[in-house]
């Protein structure tokens, strides 16, 4: 038998604009996303009885062909006929249905792993089109760090790191559906988009306070209104130092980022100290070594 083990690492987005609705019923986004050092472990192993089976250390969650990581396992088992079949164990620490691409990291995890495993010798590019297949984010969370963001969100363009900072994450206890948002989102002349090309150039120039003051969700004008809980996560990160304080992907998770280490800390205890059942983390932003 063997094994190999991989970090599903979540991602939050620095910018999120929605420029319009498709004829498919999708939507045509410009996003800004930044994996960062949360995760889920991904551990796969070769066995000798045929099919995908899953653990997890969520009861909850499904471990069958609704299971993103799953559907990534069985493409691979299908498309190159591999004998045997594998078992994935999923020890889980992104919260799910966050906004963090919790379910679409662990399938990127899967589809890289698998690659190695079973020596199939596809490259990124080629792990990246298959992963367009489970879910738009699985591409970006195969490629991770910084990148520009576009079309369903698989059209991916590598930016240069962030500066190093310290982030924390809040979801708080509810649930938010993606659907819903994108259904009440209202695109018209009023709109006030993210200004997504600005923030690029303040990432290129190393500018934090820069990056952070661009830092928009277009979605937060759906979100917001329905979920008082996340307009006050942001004003308690923004008054405890957080250069900026917003909502990752279409919510209900909630990040600061901070230049300032105690601070962060400070937010990440103080949180937690609430027992109201939000999820608190503290991370940093992942950069990859090429």
């Amino acid at each position: 038998m063997k094994q190999i083990q991989l970090k599903a690492m979540a991602k939050i987005n620095l910018g999120l604009d929605v420029i319009g609705k498709r004829p498919d019923g999708y939507h045509d986004l410009r996003m800004i996303m930044q994996t960062i050092r949360l995760f889920d472990t991904v551990t796969l192993s070769s066995t000798r009885s045929e099919g995908v089976r899953i653990k997890t250390n969520l009861r909850y969650l499904p471990t069958d062909g609704s299971n993103h990581a799953y559907q990534a396992a069985q493409m691979l088992v299908e498309e190159f006929g591999i004998g045997g079949g594998v078992f994935i164990e999923l020890q889980k620490r992104i919260p799910v249905a966050a906004g963090l691409a919790g379910g679409s990291s662990d399938a990127a995890a899967v589809l890289v792993g698998m690659n190695r495993l079973f020596e199939l010798g596809l490259s990124e590019q080629e792990l990246r089109e298959r992963g367009v297949r489970i879910g738009a984010d699985v591409p970006y969370c195969i490629m991770r760090g910084t990148a520009l963001a576009e079309g369903i969100g698989d059209r991916l363009t590598r930016l240069p790191n962030i500066p190093d900072c310290h982030i924390v994450i809040a979801k708080p206890d509810i649930r938010v559906s993606t659907k819903y948002v994108y259904t009440h989102l209202t695109l018209d002349e009023n709109t006030v988009h993210p200004q997504i090309d600005a923030q690029i150039e303040a990432i290129r120039q190393g500018d934090l306070r820069r990056m952070c003051a661009l830092c928009s969700n277009v979605l937060e004008n759906v979100t917001v209104p329905a979920h008082s809980e996340i307009a006050d996560l942001k004003s308690e990160m923004l008054e405890d130092g957080a250069l900026v304080s917003m909502m990752s992907g279409s919510g209900p998770t909630v990040f600061g980022i901070f230049d300032d280490e105690d601070k962060a800390g400070k937010m990440y205890e103080k949180l937690r100290k609430k027992q109201d059942g939000t999820q608190v983390y503290l991370a940093r932003p992942y950069f990859p070594a090429c």
